[in-house]
């Protein structure tokens, strides 16, 4: 393709040779003039689309250096939503283990205390049959005891007299 300028259709109005009968000059010069213009215009107007077309390639390219911020933001969101769900599902899971744990020491502990309380039982129920047993055998003796003067006070009214033996002993 020839390289060719408004100015280049310009000149060649005179490289033109003037034949017998040929295209009237004036014509041909208005004409030439008539395409060196739209030349002009169209070159301008190719310069201009040129230029809005590297613009607009510029702005594609932001354009499209934020879309690929953006979706590194939302892959980087997502991500982040993941971790920190998956660090809340650690964190709950931990405190259910926590609670589980001191669940079983506190019931191992009201069982240890269970234990405490059903010893500290049987010693005093044991006590207390020992402590029954003893004041038993106390009241009988005391009632032998009783019954023994009750038979010397009737037998010392009626005359009669027998030596005393000691019933009662060590109690």
């Amino acid at each position: 393709m020839i390289d060719l300028t408004p100015l280049d259709v310009r000149k060649k109005k005179g490289d033109f040779r003037r034949g017998l009968r040929g295209y009237e000059s004036e014509e041909v010069d208005a004409f030439l003039d008539m395409v060196a213009d739209r030349f002009e215009e169209l070159v301008r107007e190719n310069s201009q689309l040129r230029e809005r077309s590297r613009e607009q390639s510029i702005e594609v390219g932001a354009f499209r250096g934020r879309e690929q911020a953006l979706n590194e933001a939302l892959v980087s969101a997502q991500e982040l939503r993941e971790d920190i769900r998956a660090q809340a599902e650690k964190a709950s899971e931990l405190r259910v283990r926590e609670a589980e744990a001191e669940g079983e020491r506190r019931i191992q502990e009201a069982k240890r205390q269970v234990e405490r309380q059903r010893e500290a039982l049987e010693q005093l129920q044991a006590q207390r049959g020992r402590f029954i047993r003893s004041y038993r055998g106390f009241l009988e003796a005391q009632l032998v005891e009783i019954t023994l003067q009750e038979e010397r006070i009737l037998r010392s009214r009626t005359g009669e007299f027998e030596p005393e033996i000691d019933v009662v002993g060590d109690v």
